[in-house]
């Protein structure tokens, strides 16, 4: 792989003659860059197109190619592409449902609004794969009615993954009423690689056991399927069960009581996370003594401020916008604000919305894990944030450097930092305020220096020298720099 070029051909300063020299020049990898060109013309497109014909499904998906310009039978992927979007033709579909190569008829199967003609030739496909993926995607109720007697169960499986199949017949595949036994399962029909089953499945005894358990699991993560006809997996010796099921919103109560006594935690924290339990079920698992259920109690939109008070006491939760804080009233932020425990003003300061006295207040408060966490709060000004360096400094370093609002002199104190911080020189090397003297100091760290590479705020000369960094990263950043003159970047194309 070229990497100078491939950087150039994704440089946004690249002058449109010499897009036409590299596309004449392209291989795969410079293609892909210049196919996520903004400003690509159509006409380059389909040069681009012709030449490398890599490129052709990216730019049909990019838009960038219409119907008008691919031809079904030398650019196949990108006629497929735009049927996935919608914009093929609708005599292409015909084309693809004869094609000898399974796999192009496996992705036309999932393409929206297919021919019925056309949707009951891959019906009766010889490939189950293919009438798998017709039974996922089909919106045609009554085709996925028809395909959940299918006798292979990877098809039915198509059909339990379908939110458009009818939840009468998703109860059907749950409890196998009024459906004929299914015949093969991808463990017993000689597959050479069992697609859909975890490592280890088998059907010695053709019950298809393990396959109709993956079913059902996929029918309980079917939003469409009724909840009383997954309810009776609450006490299913799969694990896997338990644990969808326990994400359930829409469980009887009856049920979630039942989860709420699994003897495994992860289905009792998944079920503390669900925000349809109650308030009086919220308060029962607060008892629990696993870290992990207490952890997902935490994440519970609804969970009384109260029992997140105990919870930040006893449970690692860490700094991150809990879904109950980030809903919590003024009044509420207030109190919280105003709290004892510094683990919930630490919280609350993980908002990015907060009032300018509550956030200053925050900005002021002695606990360096509050401070930290408020440091990227927009509308901070630098004496503020300059006065939380001072009283922090490392620890909120590059906290303070990730603030939107950061003035490019304090983005220039924090890079003098010694010895350096380097998270916060990773957060200053993207930073819309990082001058040149900044982004210098960034490139003295491995992680932050490809992204200071890209920086047109860093000097020509610099980026020049960059080009020949052995790390190739930063080779592509330097290479599509805007920054990067023009006579360095016609000298690269014409010497390819």
């Amino acid at each position: 792989m070229n990497h100078l070029l491939c950087g150039l051909a994704a440089n946004a300063a690249l002058p449109s003659e010499l897009v036409d020299r590299l596309i004449a020049r392209a291989d795969d990898d410079i293609a892909g860059d210049l196919a996520r060109r903004t400003d690509l013309t159509h006409a380059q497109a389909v040069e681009l197109a012709s030449r490398v014909a890599e490129s052709a499904p990216q730019l049909a998906y990019g838009g960038r190619l219409t119907a008008d310009d691919i031809d079904p039978l030398t650019h196949p992927r990108a006629a497929l592409a735009l049927l996935e979007e919608g914009n093929g033709r609708e005599e292409w579909t015909r084309l693809f449902a004869a094609d000898p190569v399974v796999e192009r008829r496996e992705r036309l199967a999932a393409c929206p609004g297919l021919p019925a003609d056309v949707a009951e030739t891959l019906a009766a496909d010889p490939d189950v794969r293919v009438v798998a993926e017709l039974a996922r995607w089909t919106t045609t109720s009554g085709l996925a009615a028809r395909l959940a007697t299918h006798p292979h169960t990877e098809v039915r499986r198509g059909v339990a993954a379908n939110e458009a199949t009818p939840p009468s017949v998703l109860a059907r595949l749950i409890d196998g009423a009024e459906l004929p036994p299914a015949r093969w399962c991808p463990a017993c029909d000689g597959s050479d690689v069992p697609f859909g089953l975890p490592p280890g499945a088998s059907c010695d005894d053709g019950s298809h056991e393990d396959a109709v358990t993956e079913l059902w699991r996929t029918a309980v993560q079917n939003p469409t399927t009724p909840a009383e006809a997954v309810a009776g997996f609450a006490d299913h010796p799969s694990l896997l069960l338990r644990l969808l099921l326990a994400a359930r919103p829409d469980l009887p109560s009856a049920v979630r009581r039942r989860l709420a006594a699994d003897p495994c935690p992860a289905v009792r924290a998944d079920l503390a996370r669900n925000p349809a339990v109650d308030e009086a079920l919220i308060r029962r698992l607060a008892a629990d003594e696993a870290p992990d259920v207490l952890r997902g109690l935490a994440h519970h939109p609804r969970v009384p401020l109260d029992v997140l008070a105990r919870l930040t006491a006893t449970t690692r939760i860490g700094p991150t916008l809990l879904p109950r804080i980030a809903d919590a009233s003024a009044a509420e932020v207030e109190s919280l604000a105003r709290s004892p425990h510094p683990e919930l003003r630490m919280l609350l300061a993980e908002r990015r919305d907060l009032p300018p006295a509550v956030r200053d207040a925050l900005a002021a408060d002695t606990d360096a894990k509050v401070v930290r966490s408020l440091a990227p709060h927009p509308g901070l000004s630098e004496a503020q944030l300059g006065a939380i360096l001072d009283r922090h400094g490392g620890q909120v370093a590059a906290r303070v450097a990730a603030n939107p609002d950061a003035t490019p002199a304090l983005l220039e104190r924090l890079s003098r930092a010694e010895p350096p911080v380097r998270k916060a020189l990773r957060e200053i090397a993207g930073h819309r305020h990082a001058t040149a003297p900044a982004l210098l100091a960034c490139l003295a760290d491995a992680r932050a220096r490809p992204t200071a590479a890209g920086r047109p705020a860093l000097p020509p000369p610099v980026v020049v020298e960059l080009l020949s960094d052995p790390d190739w990263q930063v080779v592509e950043a330097a290479a599509a720099n805007p920054s990067l003159p023009l006579a360095v970047m016609t000298a690269l194309v014409r010497d390819v």
